[in-house]
């Protein structure tokens, strides 16, 4: 059994040890007692040194914990120092949710479901699907408040069967640890955590989002909630610069700057496609009709796509008496078939077929079908097979 010194001692820095194992060419280390806490609980292991190696995992194996290091380290007594700032982040974070949580308790019933520390933003899941903008907002702003109050965070050890006032049972049996918010919260953990909730520092609620049928919140603590509202406040000055408005401003300039891109993007489109379907009903002036009395062109496009463009230019073409249009597409391969009413042509069934036997997909309608192929090799037999059915060959 390995002693756990962060159990008591949250604050812990640097120990003394005992090496009684080390396996795996001397880097999985087995202490005889440990300040380095194990990843546990959503939270992330710690990292630091024994002696000069650097430890980059701790695994908690049940009884024993095992530490990861970038080299061998020998058995016998060891000096070992905690990341602090790592564990110090972590504690806020943890701390921070165990706040979090109890606040979404005590305003709206919903209980957490899940919790994940990550190395930038953390999360929790709640066992609820309908959560508000607003919600989140007035549970940020308890939080904070009681972040300012500066209540203590006492950790105690009681017996599973009598422990009164968990949040949510602990499911465990015998003594278990735990941590509480004077006049807020008791919860079963395990986790490292600050003295008192003013350590934490700011509380941030960031994104409300649905993870697997539930709502999450992302949220940040401490100084990384202070690094992310900097950031976003340069972001936003930046933008008002560009725009030259005031910051409080911007948010509806860009609202007003996309709907009028979107209505030029509209306008836009609108006038490429009146003029495609000029240009297509141009090339279809410029055609004579073949021995069937049908004008028909085949385009090849080397490379590129089946664009509303080509379609339109296509639509143009086949606007006119006895007409039929075919675009082949080399990469990656396709084809677009478009007839006139009057052709005698179904361009949905012609493509289908053609597509269908080099094992490609594809269909569509009386007048306008599309398809593609798995392979440039099929082009060949595709091309022939268009060409012979859309009349590209009378």
């Amino acid at each position: 059994m390995t002693e756990r010194l962060y159990y008591p001692d949250s604050y812990l820095k640097e120990f003394e040890a005992q090496v009684i194992e080390a396996a795996g060419g001397g880097t999985r280390v087995y202490l005889d007692r440990t300040a380095f806490y194990p990843a546990s609980g959503g939270q992330s292991s710690d990292t630091g040194t024994i002696g000069d190696a650097a430890v980059v995992e701790v695994i908690d194996e049940d009884g024993r914990i095992a530490h990861i290091t970038s080299s061998p380290v020998r058995d016998g007594a060891v000096r070992c120092s905690i990341d602090w700032p790592r564990r110090f982040d972590h504690m806020q974070q943890h701390s921070g949710q165990h706040l979090l949580s109890a606040v979404l308790v005590e305003l709206y019933g919903i209980q957490t479901i899940g919790f994940h520390l990550g190395s930038e933003v953390s999360a929790i899941d709640l066992d609820t699907d309908n959560l508000s903008e607003r919600q989140v907002v007035d549970a940020e702003e308890y939080a904070n408040r009681i972040v300012a109050e500066n209540r203590p965070l006492d950790v105690v050890f009681e017996d599973a069967a009598t422990a009164q006032g968990l949040r949510k049972a602990s499911g465990r049996e015998g003594i278990i640890r735990i941590v509480s918010i004077e006049g807020l919260d008791r919860s079963a953990c395990g986790g490292t955590h600050v003295r008192a909730t003013g350590e934490i520092g700011a509380i941030l609620l960031r994104k409300l989002e649905r993870a697997h049928g539930n709502a999450r919140i992302e949220f940040l603590c401490g100084m990384r909630a202070v690094r992310r509202a900097r950031a976003d406040f340069d972001a936003l000055s930046k933008i008002a610069r560009t725009l030259s408005s005031p910051l409080d401003e911007t948010p509806a300039l860009v609202t007003s700057h996309v709907e009028g891109l979107a209505a030029s993007e509209k306008t836009r489109w609108k006038l490429a496609a009146e003029l495609a379907q000029i240009r297509g009903r141009e090339l279809y002036a410029a055609t004579a009709p073949n021995a069937a009395g049908l004008r028909a062109v085949l385009e090849r496009i080397p490379k590129g796509s089946l664009d509303d463009e080509l379609r339109a230019r296509a639509q143009g073409f086949v606007s006119g008496e006895k007409a039929s249009f075919a675009a082949i597409v080399g990469d990656p391969p396709a084809v677009l078939l478009a007839v006139s009413k009057d052709s005698g042509i179904h361009a949905g069934n012609v493509v289908k077929a053609a597509v269908s036997a080099s094992g490609g997909r594809g269909g569509g309608n009386l007048q306008v079908a599309q398809g593609s192929v798995p392979s440039k090799d099929a082009l060949p037999a595709l091309e022939a097979a268009i060409r012979k059915a859309a009349g590209l060959d009378a």
